[in-house]
């Protein structure tokens, strides 16, 4: 299959302001892009690229005082296959596990994982160890949090998240992947693309959307408390510890935030 994906932002600034932005296709998805999902503005300003420390592709820039605009559109080929489910994946001990995971076991800005060793340990600890303990708090975050994007505040930690019991799907990510670090399962916050293809209506308004890997039997998976079944046409933009290593839009200075469209569309061919 083939997935049409895109947005556009438009920012209000008073003063010219810095910014950086997480907007590309991630690295690993890069011989499936059919059409380049290059960021243009308007006004067309200059840009500067860098990967981060987690190897995602970001974007520099100056928004010039007044309106700007940053979009882009791209073509993604796609399995069309659903998120993997691998029951028999195992467990790994800390010892065992690669240098590059062990940064995921730490807590860090929205995975407040010092709060909830004891409620972790409580709830799960009598869990078959490997998928069946991710899957078990997939399950509880699934049943303990109520959606709705009345509910988003973007400085929401996964400790209030479990208390406050409502929220969107960053907070799903966050409040699972916590306890997964604390169950000491790496766990790492990733945000991309997410249609509706293999879904009933009635349909949400697009938006990003989050979710997590959990590292287990030697690799990552991929795990989804808010929706909690498989889906396809995941595209992956950027990975790190939570959701503020992968911002969308990171800026410097006073702004107004005028207009936010994403779009995800399955191309129909032939």
């Amino acid at each position: 299959m083939e997935i049409r994906v895109g947005y556009e932002l438009i920012y209000d600034c008073p003063r010219p302001t810095p910014m950086m932005l997480m907007l590309n296709i991630h690295y690993t998805r890069a011989s499936d892009i059919v059409v380049p999902d290059h960021v243009t503005t308007v006004p067309s300003i200059p840009l500067s690229a860098y990967r981060d420390t987690f190897g995602n592709w970001c974007t520099r820039l100056v928004a010039p005082a007044g309106r700007l605009r940053i979009a882009s559109a791209a073509l993604v080929k796609d399995s069309g296959e659903p998120d993997i489910v691998a029951t028999s994946a195992q467990q790994h001990s800390i010892q065992e596990l690669p240098e590059e995971a062990l940064v995921f076991l730490l807590g860090s800005r929205y995975c407040d994982t010092e709060k909830f060793s004891e409620v972790a340990w409580s709830l799960f600890g009598q869990t078959p160890a490997g998928w069946d303990r991710v899957q078990a708090i997939c399950d509880f975050v699934h049943n303990h949090i109520s959606f709705g994007y009345e509910h988003a505040r973007a400085t929401r930690t996964a400790w209030e998240a479990f208390n406050d019991r409502r929220g969107v799907c960053r907070d799903y990510a966050h409040l699972a992947v916590a306890f997964c670090r604390c169950m000491n399962i790496p766990a790492r916050y990733c945000t991309g693309y997410l249609g509706d293809m293999g879904t009933l209506p009635p349909y949400g308004p697009m938006d990003f959307a989050a979710w997590f890997e959990a590292y287990l039997g030697g690799r990552w998976y991929t795990f989804d408390a808010r929706n909690n079944v498989p889906r396809i046409g995941r595209v992956l933009m950027a990975r790190g510890r939570d959701a503020i290593d992968v911002a969308i839009a990171t800026t410097f200075g006073p702004n107004t935030l005028a207009s936010f469209k994403v779009w995800t569309n399955e191309v129909t061919i032939g």
